[in-house]
């Protein structure tokens, strides 16, 4: 459907930020900023074993530092919350640790006081007893092993998505999702090629340039929690079930975010915060430096193996696909990336015979969870690189071998959901027509040998999910936004100011975006998965036109030409008298959707829509040293009708290169004992201003998605799916090495390319 009313006014032009002004003259709210009246400062003591049994507790030394107020456990907790656990997907993550710990950095104690430097020198101080138990690190071993995490899951029951959990009892395995289609099996006894193979990725930190924090507060009603989140509405939901209040007496209020990256999803320190409050009956600051966030949230490592069919003419007619993902010591969301991601595993290409296998697991380390792409960017890896591996092997250009497999408009995804407004085959030659794919290339001389590389990626929104919004017009003319989507980086506030604006034909400059606040701000399931543009873009395109038809039934009332222009301080002034009153919009948006078929993963509707990325990239290799350097990324988008060029060019840009980060730079090294070696910047690599390509050029083709609010959909993470592929392509074209894991240093090569001329004739898969 064509949801736009009019030929567009104010979407499609570049507009700069709403809250540009705020941020740069440093008056922007961040909750970070708060301070309350007679505010105590939480620092935790965590866990220094993987997997251990508590037997005891000592607090004693640290209650008697001078400044100290209390000391908690769970035991305090237990008082104040019975069932102290949370999570979105099961109840299974304790506020504290109960009876054992699960990982390495699990919280076991907080030191509450006034002064956060005395809070930090008593929790040094607690003694804590375990008795060690075995752990499980690994992905694919623990989902064999007889070491379980957790002896018992409770599934949360909250999402619809995620009603039919279960978990495996007696095993690690929180989730399994399959595919089935046609017989995967003959098609490998009757392909004239099997490729086979294993790619992994690491374990990652968002790297939020703004930590986690979360202040709580008794209030006359109920409790307020001041909290550095992309979920208030969730945060609200779960911490009224916690407490067992109606949700009027939990407020949940939050600000402009530095950064969340999917790592303040869901709980993550507001159910402590709010238990400490209960206990201190005063306000608390639960505050996370750098280095904690490492042990809050982390992006899930993968083992992907991926077996693929071809026939002599270089057609894909089978592929089977298993993919283990690293959770952690604690669910999180994490099955529903497995679900989710795990239906697009054969990639997006059209292949009749498919057997998928997608594995949430349990280990003994920091919990895994949604992350800027929410599993996709680990599967365009595996499966864009075996295609170039493939395409190499037959001598087919890696281009056409993608243009000649990819699924066009209107086929039908191996779930059975028919593709539409997906814009593959335009994102792809889009792309090697930035690249000058066609053209003569340089490929150096010497020890410096250039190489280029392709890839294209795509996405399935999440759904079904909910999204509410109202739009205030007063007296005066000008307009307010009430929404629950927070910003954090991406411009949402301005993308819905420019929404609001076209429908009410007003200037965006008259309309104000209310900072989410449960007591005012209507639900929104969360700001993640690039639904906001496309769920809450249509929530308030609804509101919009709910006011516009009020104002149409107010101008009649008042017996108003018809053919004037609407205008809301006129019409509320000719209805009051004078300059009062309001005109209320409400709309809400949840798309329709079908669960998949337990048994096959079948579902006819299983997404709204499909964001497809593409990336191509030029590096130079050293063959002495392994050292490479990217010249060249262009990424290339469909994120249907582009509402605003500038923010599109931002957040195509800013999503590539995180992804570079985890490509080659990003890595959370863990021991044998499963200790987090570089929790800190100092030794953790993310990429700075000298690492990034000489040259990033994006861009957007030209589509409009059928049941988009004006044409539109989400391109918060199209830019970053298909970067580490591109690379490895690029590096295997210049000196024909193939790396099949992240991250891709330079040391990694380094050895690969030693390991190729001291074994010529051996494949150098490393």
């Amino acid at each position: 459907m064509d949801t736009s009313h009019k030929a567009m006014r104010v979407l499609g032009t570049s507009r700069g930020r709403t809250e540009a002004v705020a941020k740069v003259t440093g008056r922007a709210e961040y909750i970070h900023n708060l301070r309350l009246p007679r505010m105590l400062h939480a620092k935790m003591l965590r866990s220094t074993m993987a997997h251990a049994r508590i037997l005891s507790i000592d607090t004693a030394q640290a209650r008697a530092v001078p400044g100290v107020h209390s000391v908690v456990t769970a035991e305090d907790v237990i008082k104040v919350i019975p069932q102290p656990y949370f999570g979105p997907a099961f109840h299974d993550q304790p506020i504290l640790a109960v009876g054992k710990v699960h990982y390495v950095g699990e919280p076991v104690a907080v030191v509450l006081a006034e002064d956060p430097y005395i809070a930090e020198e008593a929790s040094h101080l607690i003694e804590v007893e375990y008795e060690e138990l075995p752990a499980v690190f690994d992905e694919v071993q623990a989902a064999e092993s007889k070491i379980v995490v957790h002896d018992e899951l409770k599934p949360a029951g909250t999402f619809p998505d995620l009603k039919h959990l279960a978990g495996r009892r007696g095993t690690n395995i929180a989730l399994d999702f399959q595919v089935r289609k046609g017989d995967v099996e003959q098609a490998f006894a009757q392909a004239d090629r099997v490729f086979e193979h294993t790619f992994r990725t690491q374990q990652v930190m968002h790297t939020p340039m703004e930590p986690m924090i979360s202040l709580a507060e008794l209030t006359g009603s109920g409790i307020t929690l001041h909290t550095a989140t992309q979920s208030p509405s969730f945060v609200r939901l779960e911490i009224a079930r916690l407490l067992g209040w109606p949700e009027s007496r939990v407020r949940v209020r939050t600000a402009f975010l530095g950064g969340g990256f999917g790592a303040k999803l869901y709980i993550k320190l507001e159910a402590l915060a709010a238990a400490l409050t209960l206990l201190a009956r005063r306000p608390v600051r639960v505050a996370l430096t750098m280095a904690e966030q490492f042990y809050t949230i982390t992006k899930h490592g993968t083992t992907f193996k991926i077996k693929t069919a071809v026939d002599g003419s270089g057609r894909i007619t089978g592929r089977q696909c298993t993919v283990w993902w690293n959770g952690g010591a604690y669910a999180d969301i994490g099955p529903r990336v497995t679900q989710k991601s795990g239906f697009t595993a054969t990639g997006p290409y059209d292949i009749q015979n498919v057997a998928v296998d997608s594995y949430q697991v349990y280990t003994n380390l920091p919990p895994a969870g949604a992350f800027r792409g929410f599993g996709i960017t680990q599967l365009v890896w595996a499966y864009e690189s075996q295609a170039d591996i493939i395409a190499k092997e037959l001598g087919i250009d890696p281009v056409e071998f993608r243009r000649m497999n990819l699924l066009r408009e209107g086929q039908a995804h191996s779930t059975g959901t028919v593709m539409r407004s997906a814009g593959l085959i335009e994102v792809l030659d889009r792309t090697a027509e930035r690249m000058n794919w066609d053209q003569p290339f340089d490929r150096g001389s010497g020890t410096l040998r250039r190489g280029r590389g392709i890839g294209v990626g795509f996405k399935a929104l999440v759904a079904p999910t909910t999204s509410v919004a109202m739009v205030t017009l007063s007296a005066d003319g000008s307009c307010f936004v009430h929404a629950s989507t927070v910003d954090m980086g991406q411009a949402s506030n301005t993308t819905l100011a420019m929404i609001a604006a076209e429908v009410l034909d007003i200037s965006p400059e008259r309309i104000k975006v209310i900072a989410p606040d449960t007591d005012v701000t209507p639900y929104d399931m969360a700001t993640l998965g690039s639904r906001s543009t496309f769920h809450m873009g249509h929530a308030i395109r609804l509101a919009a036109q709910d006011a516009r038809d009020k104002m149409e039934a107010l101008r009649a009332e008042l017996g108003l030409p018809a053919d004037e222009p609407l205008d809301a301080a006129a019409l509320l002034k000719k209805r009051y008298g004078m300059q009062a009153g309001n005109i209320v919009g409400w709309g809400s948006y949840v798309p329709e959707y079908t669960s998949p078929n337990k048994e096959t993963g079948h579902s006819e509707n299983i997404t709204p829509n499909w964001m497809i990325g593409g990336c191509g990239i030029e590096v130079e290799v050293d063959t002495e040293t392994g050292q490479f350097r990217i010249l060249r990324m262009e990424n290339v988008v469909d994120c249907g009708a582009v509402l605003n060029p500038r923010i599109v060019e931002s957040q195509v840009s800013g999503a590539a290169i995180m992804q570079l980060g985890a490509a080659l730079y990003e890595e959370m090294e863990f021991d044998e004992d499963g200790q987090l070696r570089n929790a800190s910047f100092a030794e953790y690599k993310i990429p700075g201003i000298t690492d990034l390509p000489a040259s990033i050029r994006n861009d957007a083709v030209p589509m409009h998605q059928y049941n988009g609010p004006f044409g539109a959909k989400g391109v918060g993470e199209s830019g970053a799916f298909a970067v580490s592929s591109a690379i490895a392509a690029a590096i295997d074209d210049a000196v024909g090495v193939r790396l099949t894991s992240m991250p891709m240093k330079h040391e990694t090569l380094c050895k690969a390319l030693r390991a190729a001329v001291a074994n010529p004739i051996e494949e150098t898969l490393t």
